[in-house]
């Protein structure tokens, strides 16, 4: 490992995060097949790089802070470029991308506030996540692939409003609890 933490897991993590501008250009440019491969590519390598780091050891303070980032940044401007070719309710879009904006801010608020410590997400985070990804996936697949619509995106997507209010609203619990003394960061 070097200095800056540049191992296996934090390469592949970087892979991710440079999929982002191509993610974008894909689904703007209507190439939802690619979009779609990209990614469940971009998927399998957040497990993998996961998997990596804790089962040879080599996770990093580099790691535990770009992972989530390479995620956010993957997924937001995954559901904006979807609005953008209006594909995703406008609204639906604002809310995700408005939840991931006030946690990155709750947490460098907290960081610079308190003592910098290790936040694990919530378990309703972990449940919108794979909520968010589940929606992503299963358009890019509808309009790459030709799956059927029916009801499935309007529950989905209800799914992922419902998740991100909750979501978001656990972690203004959580800050406030934090902020109060309440509780102590993990």
């Amino acid at each position: 490992m070097t200095r800056l933490g540049l191992n296996a897991p934090n390469l592949i993590t970087l892979s991710r995060l440079l999929s982002v501008p191509l993610m974008i250009w894909l689904i703007v440019g209507a190439e939802f097949v690619a979009a779609f491969w990209v990614f469940i590519c971009a998927g399998v390598s957040d497990a993998l790089d996961g998997f990596i780091a804790k089962r040879f050891d080599c996770r990093t303070e580099l790691g535990a802070l770009l992972d989530p980032a390479a995620d956010k940044a993957l997924l937001s401007s995954v559901y904006v470029a979807l609005g953008i070719a209006e594909h995703l309710p406008t609204w639906l879009v604002i809310l995700v991308v408005f939840r991931d904006v006030m946690i990155v801010g709750g947490f460098v608020l907290i960081q610079s506030l308190s003592a910098p410590s290790k936040f694990d997400p919530l378990y309703i985070s972990k449940i919108n996540t794979l909520a968010q990804i589940s929606l992503v996936a299963y358009v890019l697949a509808r309009l790459g692939l030709g799956f059927p619509d029916g009801e499935v995106t309007p529950v989905l997507v209800w799914v992922v409003a419902l998740t991100t209010l909750l979501s978001g609203a656990s972690y203004l619990v959580r800050w406030a609890r934090i902020l109060s003394g309440a509780e102590q960061p993990s």
